[in-house]
């Protein structure tokens, strides 16, 4: 028997062209989406000013792009269904890219594999022309009726190649494929109008947000934020908007600009998270990383901030080529874009201050309002009665005796007069206007957890431990910066007993431990001895923390010292010596907590991201009672 190399080298031939096409478009058009996202490229690289996109059966049956862009000739309709052919590099150069798509692939993939219609024409002609490909073959060109632009239109996408057809998703999850590829590139190119529709309704209209500014290239400043946040809102909707902070930074010629969303407001994933580099959308591993480590600090493990974020490098320095669909890219200096990337989000989150999401507010609201249709509540102290009469009369009490029921639900009380009084102390100042203050004035302490206070047009709910929470650890990571944490010595050392390997883990970063202000020793088998603890950490519980400490120690990778993980550390030793939940605070207490909280940045969360604080507008506690 002869070996499989030897048969294969004797039977080396050239593969036909129509084959050829269709490898090619398989590494360009996997899905639907694919040749979405390649149009409408070829729709912006043309100037269009608004493009409509018309999409059946998830785009298997038709993929239609319409654009109002330069157009083509006879001529360049004949070159442009051809392969590598292109009129995006002017000067050979695979560098200095400044094009969304250059290589020319698009369109003959997309013509191997379906039936491809183009027609355009230029601005200054006096006619159209149309062509079509199916499955490779290409037709000559034919006069046709179509205004100023060019309109693609694909019919039976991967017709000629069956086999892929197994692979696509249901029509429902191909057009939010679809979908979402518009939108990312939407929201690169607020200056163009888009439209998407199924035939049978209009899925996504979005007008063009710069206007009479100019295009995005050319904006700068504010305007580039006010027309970038008009488009995000657009897309992402209006509580993005309502809780998004400018982020604005520039280094070694690298500029980064965009949006994020409080660390309160966010997701359970992160598909939220939209990238760009040179207004192209990607999906990079360092710049999604990037952003996690930005708000490390902020949010849950399993939580994921809102972003959208936009890099403008110089072409020298990025390759886009990395990737068949550009969804990756390589930068020269990825330590100077992560770098960018975490300080600039950081300095906009620290530029926030205290500020939490309206979306927590929201939230508590509707907590507060009863659902649409529900029944009115059983008078108090008579359940049973409401039921029975429900049950007599086979329907609500609404029609007769709805004045005896009315009376009867706002009855007061029968043993009104022997409930247990609220503990009232003095305090004339209630009854004058509340401080101007943010976050105003402490007026009550509810379940020994919750400090109620008084603002001008409002009222604010404080969680007290996630807030000091926030503080103690806010403190401890500036006492660090400035040369180290403040300790207090044990007059006598605590013992804490471990297991044996929680020990181990412990003392091999000991040194690194004794940095943060927390010093121990071994203390014989499965245990140590803390001698000196973090001042701010007061009196807490060793045994939890250093519990803690060991557990998040056997999570992490051993080669990482905790300096990188300091934001982790210092949370943990914040949460372990903070305010504890059902410690009572006096008025000079809670206040003075929450004037510690207005001006320290990030008091808005908690260490996991939590909301410290819930503040709800007069004007919509008035609505719950119906008084506007």
């Amino acid at each position: 028997m002869q070996p499989a190399a030897e048969i294969a080298a004797r039977n080396l031939r050239r593969l036909p062209e129509t084959l050829v096409n269709r490898i090619a478009a398989g590494e360009v058009i996997e899905r639907p989406a694919a040749a979405v996202k390649e149009l409408v490229e070829n729709a912006l690289d043309a100037g269009a000013g608004r493009i409509e996109v018309l999409l059946r059966d998830g785009g298997r049956a038709l993929i239609a792009v319409t654009d109002d862009g330069c157009g083509m000739t006879r001529e360049d309709l004949e070159m442009a269904v051809e392969r590598h052919v292109t009129s995006k590099l002017p000067d050979d150069d695979l560098v200095h890219i400044r094009s969304l798509g250059f290589r020319g692939e698009a369109l003959p993939s997309i013509g191997a594999v379906a039936r491809l219609t183009l027609t355009s024409r230029p601005a200054d002609a006096s006619e159209a022309w149309s062509l079509t490909v199916e499955g490779g073959r290409q037709t000559s060109p034919r006069p046709a009726a179509q205004p100023p632009g060019t309109r693609v239109e694909v019919r039976d996408l991967f017709y000629a190649t069956p086999a892929r057809l197994k692979f696509l998703k249901s029509p429902r999850a191909e057009l939010q494929a679809c979908r979402d590829t518009l939108t990312r590139l939407a929201m690169a190119n607020p200056e163009v109008g888009f439209t998407l529709g199924d035939g049978e309704k209009t899925l996504l209209r979005l007008e063009p947000a710069a206007g009479d500014l100019g295009t995005t290239a050319e904006l700068q400043g504010d305007r580039l934020l006010s027309t970038r946040l008009k488009r995000l809102g657009a897309l992402l909707g209006k509580d993005f908007a309502d809780n998004a902070l400018a982020v604005e930074a520039e280094r070694e010629g690298i500029r980064l600009t965009g949006l994020i969303g409080v660390p309160t407001f966010n997701r359970a994933t992160a598909q939220h998270q939209y990238l760009f580099v040179n207004g192209r959308p990607v999906r990079d591993r360092l710049l999604l990383g990037a952003l996690r480590g930005a708000f490390a600090d902020f949010l849950a493990r399993d939580r994921h901030p809102v972003a959208a974020l936009f890099l403008d490098v110089p072409a020298e320095a990025v390759d886009v080529n990395v990737h068949p669909a550009k969804a990756e890219v390589r930068f020269r200096e990825a330590g100077v874009v992560r770098g960018l990337i975490v300080g600039g989000c950081r300095h906009a989150l620290a530029e926030a201050g205290h500020r939490a999401s309206t979306s927590v507010a929201q939230a508590a609201l509707g907590a507060f309002r009863p659902e649409a249709g529900s029944a009115p509540a059983a008078p108090y102290g008579n359940r049973s009665a409401w039921s029975g009469a429900q049950a007599t009369s086979g329907q609500p009490i609404y029609g007769q005796g709805l004045r005896e029921t009315a009376a009867q639900y706002h009855a007061p009380l029968p043993d009104l007069q022997d409930a247990p009084a609220a503990r009232h102390e003095a305090a004339p100042e209630t009854s004058q206007p509340a401080p101007d203050y943010p976050l105003g004035a402490a007026r009550a302490q509810l379940h020994g957890t919750y400090v109620v206070a008084q603002t001008q047009d409002g009222i604010v709910i404080v969680d007290q431990h996630a807030a000091h929470e926030r503080l103690v650890h806010e403190r401890m990571k500036r006492q660090l910066a400035d040369g180290g944490v403040k300790t207090q010595l044990l007059l006598i050392p605590e013992v804490v007993e471990l297991e044996e390997p929680a020990v181990e883990r412990l003392l091999a970063r000991a040194p690194e431990l004794g940095e943060l202000g927390l010093v121990f020793e071994a203390f014989g088998p499965g245990a140590v001895a803390v001698r000196e603890t973090p001042a701010l950490l007061g009196q807490t519980n060793l045994q939890g923390l250093l519990r803690d400490l060991a557990d998040e120690l056997a999570e992490w990778d051993q080669a990482l010292s905790l300096k990188e993980r300091l934001e982790e550390v210092c949370g943990t030793m914040a949460c372990h010596g903070s305010v504890r939940a059902g410690r009572q605070l006096n008025a000079e207490e809670m206040n003075a907590l929450l004037r510690q909280m207005e001006a320290t940045p990030h008091s808005g969360q908690c260490n996991h991201g939590r909301p410290t604080y819930v503040e709800l507008k007069l004007a919509d506690i008035e609505k719950l009672f119906g008084r506007r």
